[in-house]
This record gives structure tokens, sequence and C-alpha cells, in this order.
């Protein structure tokens, strides 16, 4: 293995390869050093995880945490605002996704039984209903429309909201606090500015419901009485988050992705049969939930390095799902491709606890929309769709699409 590339400063984000690929620079670490050094712009010496094997064992190993309170945090792009952080985080009840066990199994273990594969196939008629309705809504409006707002957004909201009891009618509220909270180059006080408007509805809907439980996830967890309002509201927030930002994004840059592949496109509506394995190859391919974070609790070795304990590992699912070492021709879409084992939903104890709704919701979309549009396209050049670079989870702001008829 060769490491005579030059280390990077700070993580390659430009999407200098096109809109689905990763970044250049991120290709061509993957191809010399998957497991490479790199400077963060606060001075900090981690590393940078791109190879299919060396995500797949770190995710695995719980010596790499995913706690935020044992260690200062280095985020590894300049964020406006951001003082030079000293210290550890700290902990964030409820926040499993930030926890290592036992926390993180005491927390998960009281949703499981709600995202159960066998619950989710009982909701799937009723997700359809959903998204069919949207797509009677879309259908309706004078085209051009923006398929990210009256697709893509309602449709996961829709269903989040449902599940977890979170009142549709306040989403202009919360949606605006999640999007500028997930936003990479904001500044700081704007972000905690968020961030602590969503938890203050979410700690106020929660109280609500232990005082008076209806039937849905966040009254099943609040009837507890091993769980805090602080704690419920952590996991309410994670919930709502997780719920629909990554499905929105991928129901967005997925159809984007479709119409640049328009055989593949036309493949896909011609045998409906094909779609469980084109999400997944579509899942595989935009990996829209691309960069992880863990923190070396001990010196661990890891693809022929060792990385030092209190180093600050990022890890790249989106290069990962494209190493040519684990996938044919892995740059290429294709839908008929065995995508199984890409990491999109992560591995190991944090594999996304809502992976089977996801898979629902797209097929659920992306099936009603290629059959109800059999005309559709973009209404502007490819060029000019505007792209989530500066989101934590990647997509587009818009997709102004157009269509000269519709279907049943």
């Amino acid at each position: 293995m060769s490491h005579t590339v030059p280390v990077p400063q700070g993580l390659p984000t430009e999407r200098d390869a096109g809109p689905f690929d990763p970044p250049r620079e991120i290709t061509r670490l993957r191809a010399a050093r998957p497991v490479s050094p790199m400077a963060f712009p606060d001075g900090h010496e981690g590393w940078l995880v791109t190879g299919y094997d060396e995500v797949r064992r770190l995710m695995a190993d719980t010596r790499f945490s995913s706690r935020q309170d044992i260690g200062p945090l280095h985020i590894p792009y300049e964020v406006p605002g951001m003082p030079a952080v000293t210290e550890p985080s700290p902990q964030v009840p409820g926040l499993f996704i930030s926890m290592d066990p036992p926390d993180h199994t005491r927390l998960r273990r009281m949703l499981t039984g709600a995202f159960t594969v066998k619950r989710m196939k009982e909701l799937e008629e009723h997700i359809v209903g959903i998204a069919e309705r949207q797509l009677d809504e879309m259908a309706r409006l004078t085209p051009p429309v923006d398929l990210v707002k009256e697709f893509a957004l309602p449709v996961p909201l829709l269903v989040i909201c449902e599940l977890l009891g979170v009142p549709y009618a306040d989403r202009e509220s919360f949606q605006a606090d999640s999007a500028t909270f997930m936003e990479k180059d904001v500044a700081l006080d704007e972000k905690m500015a968020a961030y602590t408007g969503l938890t203050t509805y979410l700690g106020e809907l929660v109280t609500r419901k232990r005082a008076a439980p209806d039937e849905d996830i966040l009254s099943d967890l609040a009837r507890r009485d091993d769980l805090t309002v602080e704690e419920l509201t952590g996991i309410a927030f994670l919930l709502l988050l997780a719920g629909h930002e990554t499905t929105v994004n991928m129901l967005g840059l997925g159809t984007f992705a479709l119409l640049e592949h328009p055989r593949q496109m036309a493949e896909l509506r011609a045998d409906p049969g094909l779609m469980p394995g084109a999400v997944e190859e579509l899942l595989r391919y935009l990996s829209v939930a691309d960069i992880f974070f863990r923190y070396a609790t001990e010196d661990i070795e890891l693809g022929g390095e060792t990385i030092g304990r209190g180093s600050t590992v990022v890890v790249s699912l989106l290069a990962a799902n494209r190493d040519p070492r684990r996938f044919d021709n892995p740059d290429a879409l294709d839908i008929r491709r065995t995508a199984r084992g890409h990491l999109s939903f992560g591995h190991g104890v944090h594999q996304c606890l809502g992976q089977q709704l996801a898979r629902i919701e797209m097929r659920a979309g992306f099936g009603g929309l290629l059959r109800r549009f059999p005309t559709l396209a973009l209404a502007v050049p490819a060029g000019e769709v505007r792209l989530r670079t500066d989101m934590n989870i990647y997509g587009v702001h818009e997709l102004p699409v157009t269509w000269t008829e519709t279907a049943r």
C-alpha cells in the first residue's frame, strides 16, 4: 500500500466528480491509503477511513467510541464562529446515537419493538396510501413544480409525525429548526438557537404525552417510569431528525439520479418487480448520510495503520460503498446489481434503527412516482440543480420537474 499521497488538510467535500460521486480526492485516497491521516482545521491530527473493509471493521469495533463526552470535538471542516474546543462536550440525555453500550443498548432496546420488520410490514399499506395521496396533490399542480417541496419532503414527514405522535401542523416551525441545525456553514450561535428551539418544542410535547398518552411511539415511551423527560426529549429529537432527513434526501436525490439515467429509469418503470433491488442500489450509489465520527479509546490497528488513542476518526460511507474491492464497476448506477452488504445504514451496534421504514417509504415513493408520472423530466438543466453540499445530509435543495401527462 502506497503512503506517498499527501495528507489531506481537512475533509474534501467539493463534489468535483459529479453530483452523485465522491470528491475526487476522496476516491484517490481510498485507492492509495484507505486509512489515511488527516489534518483537522483546529490542528488535531486525526484519521479518514474510506475503504469498505476498513469502514466495516471500524463500525463493528466498539473501541471506536461514538461518545462526544470523552474527548474534545474536532470538526474536519471550518465552522463559522466555532471556537477552539479543548474540553469534551457534555452527553445529551437520550441521544443514543452518541452513546456506547451499555447506555446505548438500554435506550435502543426500548425502541426495537416499534421498528421490527414485522411491524413495518404491517404499516406498508398505510405508507403507500400516504405516498399516493401526496402524488394526487402533486398531480393537481401545474408544472413545473419542486419535487422536494411537493413530494420528497411531505411523505417521510407525514409518516414519521404520525408514528411518533408529532403534530404535522407544527411542521413549518420544527422543520425550519431541523434544517438550520443540519447546515454545515451556519454560525454556531444560530445552530444552537435552532437546537434549543427544537428541543424546547419536543420537551413540551413529551411532557404533554406523559400527562395524557396517546397511541404513538413517543406516548409508549412516555408511559415508562425508567425514562426522564430529558431522555424522552433526546430520543424524540433523534427519531424526528433521523426519521425524515435521510429519506427526504434519498427521494429527492434518487429521483434526480434516475432522471439522469433514463435507461435505468425506463427499465424500472417497465418492471416494478425490480424496485426492491433498485432501492438498495440507490442507497449504495448515493449514500446521503455519508460522514460519521468515532473516537479511538486506545491504540488500534486498522488497515495496516495504528490509530492512536484520542484520535478523532472520520468515516466516509459513500467512499466505502464505491470501493471497487467490494463492488464491481462501483461508480455505475445499476438497478439490477445485488447491492447487498452496502453500508448506507451503517454497521454494528449503531446500524440504523429505522432502515426497514426507510426502505418501505422509498419503494412506495419511487414506485408511485414512476407509475403516476410517466413523462417526468427535469425542468432545468442538470447543472442548475442546487446540491446540498452545505448540509450534513446530502441531497438537493430543490428539484424542479415537469411532465406532460399523468396516469393512475
